[in-house]
């Protein structure tokens, strides 16, 4: 039988509705940010037949190479038919599991069913049978802190009647006004306690899963808004005018089909200025609009799902009162709160130490990560986004915003962006929103950058015509220190997001070219690649430059720069033009910064593995230890960032700009969420060491 993982927690409430899945999200990310392989395990699952979407919740954000049947231990029937040898078929199951994990994050059963007599009680018995220490959840809805503390202390009894070690206690969904109160009411145990506030968000449910309690279908609508949570839902059978003075914001109206005044005084006040943002509209009785309304409702193309219904008022307001929201895998803004409510109300720090977690020798993709959002956190800088009419900027701004990862400013016509950001169900209340065509500083902007550009001829009237352009404002704004950097490029070119960057920002001093350089992120460890995406075929002084910058960024990052001039042969071995540009760039890289660890020409293999190094270069500083790879030019580079990250499964953070005075990085045109948001921490991070 392997060993116990070196740490491992398990996660146990005394109650159902405790919203264990959030405290499970927000732990398992702690882990994650300081344990390479973390393990995802459920020692008792819902069902035989259907799959735990709270259990394919956590594998998505685990970082063991484990799949589901490997993280389940037994169902209910099993542990009711016999439960000591479901105890031990969990035991086997887990030590199976964790020979892939440094660390694994036990969940505790739901109160879909009573297992025997305490489920708590035999909650604890598995969790003594596995080694692991609990972290236990219970409900503060309510409860006064006074309840809470009797209520933990049962528990800690319950827990300690089994010789389960209780190492922490949190309780959610506490009212907002009394969780220092709440806090200090858990602390019965002697051990850290925390309380997080009731977040309504996190249990309502998406009209997606209302259509489905309802056994409706869409009518019209943006199917992708589907996925908005219903914060608040009202039957709509009074007049118009009573029916909009109840509006609120991310709210779901009943109303029967027939009532086409209401349907589209609905619609209308979803669009209109100083309205709420509805979830979506539900018309009951299994009625349509008539022919004439239909044809009006095709021609206004409302955005705003309306769904359809046969059931009648009744039923469908007692199917969507008992529908309660799923943390689920499509729920990227539930997870997004879930994560920033633990790392706003939890000291991370504490309950690692507790859990007992090792410091790590190597770095994962989501440690890297993780860092980056916690340096970026830790001295807030404003970045502008300047394409504020895209939905996957919009999306990540309020994952920014929510993390308080960054303070914002969007570019774009202010209700547009407001609007869709509402429509999407994100909030950007936090951000700022700029029109360039209307902004007071576009004069200012004007003055200066004429002033700047005066040597081509450029005039204040031409200037303000350029500076209706997001990226000329946006950069003008980082230029005049209204911003401290920019993130663009997911709608437009790196032409289009850089250009204004070299008329107006310019180059660091001691360097004369901007390139970029991603960030590879392998399983073990952290490399950095230039210059992959910005200069075709560089000279040997633009390769010096590269190197120069691109040890320089590794530095930012934590990187310990040693740096390699990649070539197709290795020291004195092989010559030939391409080699001797090499061999005259890390010459020059010596002499400009003899303190660098420069190593060149050199190939791959002997940059970055020891035995071959060993061979080749036996006495080289960097050969066989490189951190910095920089290519001979970009055909070269693009290929080989895009064949590591697709053949060795590396995350490629990036292209990150390097150069410039002040930090703009472009985007790609098929940037994820993730990707944005990493983007705007790097960014961020830039512009904490510009100000230094």
């Amino acid at each position: 039988m392997a060993a116990t993982p070196v740490s491992s927690v398990y996660i146990a409430s005394s109650e159902g509705d405790t919203g264990k899945s959030t405290v499970a999200l927000g732990v398992l990310q702690m882990l994650a940010a300081t344990t390479p392989r973390v393990g995802v395990f459920r020692p008792i699952t819902r069902s035989a037949t259907e799959r735990d979407y709270i259990l394919e919740l956590l594998l998505e954000h685990s970082t063991a190479d484990v799949d589901y049947e490997q993280a389940i231990g037994v169902n209910y029937e099993q542990v009711h038919a016999d439960p000591d040898a479901a105890i031990s078929e969990i035991v086997m199951r887990y030590h199976d599991m964790a020979k892939h994990c440094d660390a694994v994050l036990i969940l505790g059963s739901d109160y879909t069913d009573v297992a025997s007599p305490s489920e708590l009680r035999y909650n604890a018995r598995i969790a003594v049978n596995l080694g692991a220490p609990v972290l236990l959840v219970v409900r503060g809805a309510g409860r006064s802190p006074n309840d809470l503390s009797h209520l933990v202390e049962l528990c800690a009894n319950e827990l300690n009647s089994e010789h389960a070690k209780l190492v922490a206690v949190i309780a959610n969904r506490c009212e907002p006004a009394l969780l220092d109160e709440d806090a200090d009411a858990l602390k019965v145990g002697g051990v850290p306690a925390w309380a997080l506030p009731e977040v309504p968000l996190l249990t309502a449910p998406t009209m997606e899963e209302l259509c489905e309690a309802i056994h409706g279908e869409i009518y019209s609508g943006d199917p992708e808004l589907m996925q908005r949570e219903a914060l608040e839902v009202i039957v709509g059978s009074m007049t118009i005018e009573h029916i909009l003075e109840r509006l609120g914001e991310g709210m779901a109206v009943i109303a029967p089909g027939d009532r086409s005044d209401v349907l589209l005084a609905l619609v209308n006040a979803h669009e209109a200025a100083g309205f709420p943002s509805l979830a979506g509209i539900i018309m009951n009785g299994g009625m349509r609009p008539k022919p004439t309304i239909e044809r009006l409702m095709e021609g206004l193309k409302p955005k705003l799902p309306i769904l359809s219904t046969n059931l009648g008022t009744f039923e469908t307001a007692k199917a969507v009162s008992r529908t309660r929201g799923r943390v689920s895998l499509s729920s990227i803004r539930k997870v997004d709160t879930a994560l920033a409510l633990m790392e706003e109300r939890v000291d991370a720090r504490e309950l690692l130490r507790q859990i007992e977690v090792p410091i790590p020798s190597v770095v994962t993709p989501q440690m890297f990560e993780y860092q980056l959002i916690e340096r970026a956190r830790g001295d807030r800088k404003r970045i502008v986004l300047p394409e504020g009419d895209d939905d996957r900027i919009l999306r990540a701004a309020g994952r920014v915003l929510q993390r308080k990862i960054a303070d914002l400013t969007i570019l774009g016509d202010e209700a547009t962006v407001r609007g869709r950001a509402a429509e999407l169900g994100v909030n950007i209340d936090a951000a700022e929103v700029l029109d360039p065509r209307t902004c007071p500083l576009r004069d200012e902007f004007a003055e200066e950058y004429a002033r700047l550009r005066a040597h081509k001829g450029m005039t204040v009237d031409r200037a303000r015509e350029y500076l209706t352009d997001i990226s000329y404002f946006g950069t003008m704004m980082v230029q005049m220190g209204v911003a401290d950097g920019m993130v663009s490029g997911a709608a437009h070119t790196t032409a289009h997001t850089i250009r204004p960057s070299f008329e107006i920002i310019k180059t660091q001093p001691g360097v004369s070219t901007v390139s970029s350089v991603f960030l590879m992120c392998l399983a073990d460890r952290v490399l950095v690649y230039g210059d992959c995406a910005v200069v075709p075929d560089p000279t040997s002084e633009q390769l010096a430059d590269i190197a120069i910058s691109s040890a320089r960024t590794a530095a930012q990052f934590g990187i310990d720069p040693k740096v390699a001039m990649l070539s197709y042969s290795t020291g004195e071995s092989g010559s030939g033009a391409d080699v001797d540009k090499v061999r005259t760039a890390t010459k020059l890289v010596h002499e400009r910064s003899p303190e660098l660890l420069v190593e060149g020409p050199i190939q791959y293999d002997a940059a970055i593995e020891p035995t071959v190094a060993s061979t080749k270069l036996p006495n080289s500083e960097v050969a066989g230890r490189a951190t910095v790879f920089i290519f001979p030019d970009l055909n070269t580079g693009n290929n080989t960032y895009k064949a590591v990250q697709r053949s060795a499964g590396a995350v490629a953070i990036g292209p990150v700009l390097q150069g410039l005075r002040k930090p703009v990085n472009d985007l790609s045109r098929g940037a994820l969420v993730a990707d944005i948001v990493n983007t705007v921490a790097i960014t961020a991070i830039q512009a904490q060491q510009e100000a230094l």
